[in-house]
């Protein structure tokens, strides 16, 4: 049997798969790390993968005319979605997923969400069991963050946090999108304060506040986020829609984003 197949797409070299990569080398996948901005679209590995993992990064969805391959990313996420193979989309990621399936992405109007806090479950809402150790009382994640979306029609929604209701949704069994950063490690996150200073610097952010929270609250989250990935991926490897009928995706620019605003991810 050959081995499964990750394809993880990233826009920021130092935004990267963190914790989450040790549990897919455990369970025997090869993992393709793509530049997106690199990339040469469309990507026949992105349709035949076993599982897509789309990263974060500093730009808005709605800068496609500055980035055109964004444009292609949001189609070939769609077509992900309509095919029902698993995908997992986070921070810029989500955002990505949101707008696939037609949802309006734009800035924030409650400023940037950086640094460490809590989720809280959705309300009305039950997570599902893989989603629990993220939304285990006293456990904060991290967030890097000043776009937001709307909640795609037919998506279940999971977590919301104090600033922004929109913090991660399910579609399906197959289709998972997490506003917040769960893979991010204290030492990662190093790379995180130089390659993004600029926006610390406007936002009056210390780095030294936010490494001081991370060697707090990194080592939990660590702990948490493998729990969380492990019981996810055995969700959607053995209980995958095969029965399920295609699902109709919007047009990928459909009420797709407003310009505006700086921080983003």
């Amino acid at each position: 049997m050959p081995a499964p197949r990750a394809l993880a797409l990233s826009h920021v070299t130092f935004e990267d798969l963190g914790t989450l990569e040790a549990p897919l080398r455990a369970r025997g996948f090869e993992i393709e790390n793509l530049n997106a901005s690199q990339a040469t679209f469309p990507l026949p590995q992105a349709d035949s993968c076993d599982l897509l993992i789309v990263l974060g990064g500093p730009i808005g969805v709605y800068d496609h005319n500055d980035y055109p391959f964004l444009k292609d990313e949001i189609a070939l996420i769609a077509r992900r979605i309509q095919s029902q193979k698993p995908i997992l989309g986070i921070c810029l990621g989500a955002q990505l997923m949101a707008a696939a399936l037609g949802s309006r992405v734009y800035p924030g109007k409650r400023g940037a969400e950086i640094g460490w806090s809590p989720l809280q479950p959705a309300p009305n809402s039950t997570p599902p069991a893989w989603f629990h150790p993220l939304v285990a009382p006293g456990l904060p994640v991290f967030h890097w963050h000043g776009d937001t979306f709307d909640l795609p029609p037919g998506a279940i929604h999971l977590a919301k946090s104090e600033l922004y209701d929109q913090q991660a949704f399910a579609l399906g069994n197959h289709a998972l999108a997490l506003q917040f950063h769960p893979e991010v490690t204290a030492e990662g996150l190093e790379s995180w304060y130089v390659g993004h200073a600029c926006e610390l610097h406007h936002a009056n952010i210390l780095p030294a506040n936010l490494r001081s929270a991370a060697r707090q609250h990194a080592p939990a989250l660590q702990k948490a986020a493998v729990s969380f990935f492990n019981q996810w991926l055995d969700s959607i490897l053995e209980n995958p829609n095969p029965a399920a009928p295609p699902r109709s995706v919007p047009h990928p620019f459909h009420a797709l984003c407003e310009k505006g605003g700086i921080p983003r991810n």
